[in-house]
């Protein structure tokens, strides 16, 4: 799946893009490690959020923190290690436990990008040629390394976002095995950090929900 900026929804049908592992580093709980908690200081509704998820069944909390990343491990490790004092404590967890993540934990997030994100429509004379480029050099991505291809998006204007992903798959195609699945870690690292501080400033719907999206 194309990592879709971290609001926009996912949609079954569309194109896959990824992200890859980087290397185990150590057991250390998340959170402990990262201590240049970056992020930004919560506002007034954001630890009410943040209460909310901390103060949720450990069952329902795992539940939300999927839908950051699809590694089941990744969300058991966040959510045990509750509470968290602020949104950087738990951006700096995410990240740990993103480093931590095995071969297969990584496969499973990976596997879990099903949607090449959702770039904006292309319009003019042009819009179908580059959505046939961009499918094309996402096949061609999906033969070579075996996954999706996952970009963290957050920040780029939606103009952007097309040539930007359509730019970094050929550049990639061009990357070893190894380093590529590195780099797609890398970027899975980023998409949940977007994903996260989505979850706590946008509405936590907790109870009743397996699997929330933040919007």
């Amino acid at each position: 799946m194309l990592s879709r900026p971290s609001d926009s929804p996912r949609t079954p049908s569309a194109p896959r893009f990824l992200r890859s592992p980087r290397s185990s580093r150590s057991a250390r709980p998340p959170g402990q490690r990262a201590s240049a908690a970056q992020g930004p200081p919560a506002a007034t509704g954001d630890a009410a959020q943040l209460g909310r998820l901390n103060a949720a069944p450990a069952g329902v909390a795992e539940g939300a923190l999927l839908a950051c990343c699809g590694s089941r491990r990744w969300a058991r490790l966040i959510a045990a290690h509750r509470p968290y004092p602020d949104l950087g404590a738990l951006l700096a967890a995410g990240d740990e436990a993103s480093y931590d993540l095995s071969p297969a934990d990584l496969d499973e997030a990976l596997a879990d990008e099903a949607v090449v994100g959702q770039l904006p429509a292309a319009d003019g004379p042009g819009a179908l040629a580059a959505h046939t480029a961009l499918r094309a050099a996402h096949a061609e991505y999906e033969r070579r390394f075996g996954h999706v291809f996952v970009i963290c998006l957050d920040g780029l204007h939606p103009d952007e976002m097309r040539n930007r992903v359509l730019a970094e798959i050929h550049a990639r195609l061009d990357n070893e095995r190894d380093a590529e699945r590195a780099k797609a870690a890398e970027e899975l690292r980023r998409i949940a950090r977007g994903r996260l501080v989505r979850l706590i400033s946008g509405p936590l719907q907790l109870s009743g929900i397996p699997r929330f999206r933040p919007a």
